[in-house]
């Protein structure tokens, strides 16, 4: 998405490094919440919620681009577009693009992903998710990347799975 996005070389392998840490604040989230086969109940829910500002933390303090670079998606890839996400409910060109384009990344691998919780989607329902969640969950501009890249975004998903 970056490379798309034209970002230089040197910053799209370093969010290529980065990205992996944005869930590093699981880390501080009970097994049982983390693999829960059904709905999270409104507790657990606000338990996991945490793991972005936990993440945050234990990077932020760092002198490495990566570290901070991960800090910053940890912070910020569960925001949305139209300022419903956490942890602080920020809204559109105020989510920093790196946590913009982990949001869409995430889901979209997510959704095409076996997860304790649930089955994998198939590509015309993921696609057609993205769609819907356009200026909602996801920035337009990056939804309509993905979508004009969408073969090529599902062989990266298919070539580096979980």
């Amino acid at each position: 998405m970056a490379k798309k996005l034209g970002f230089e070389s040197e910053y799209v392998e370093a969010l290529k490094h980065a990205a992996p840490l944005h869930d590093l604040g699981k880390i501080a989230i009970p097994e049982s919440i983390l693999h829960k086969p059904g709905k999270l109940n409104p507790e657990e829910w606000a338990v996991m919620q945490t793991h972005a500002q936990v993440g945050h933390d234990l990077l932020a303090g760092s002198n490495k681009i990566i570290a901070r670079l991960g800090a910053e998606i940890s912070l910020c890839h569960h925001e949305k577009w139209d300022g419903t996400g956490y942890p602080r409910q920020l809204a559109g060109e105020d989510i920093p693009l790196v946590g913009r384009i982990m949001a869409i990344t995430d889901v979209f691998d997510a959704l095409g992903s076996k997860r304790s919780y649930k089955e994998p989607w198939n590509n015309h329902e993921i696609k057609a998710f993205i769609i819907e969640q356009k200026g909602k969950h996801f920035d337009p501009k990056l939804v309509d990347l993905l979508i004009e890249n969408f073969d090529e975004f599902v062989e990266i998903r298919n070539n580096y799975p979980d």
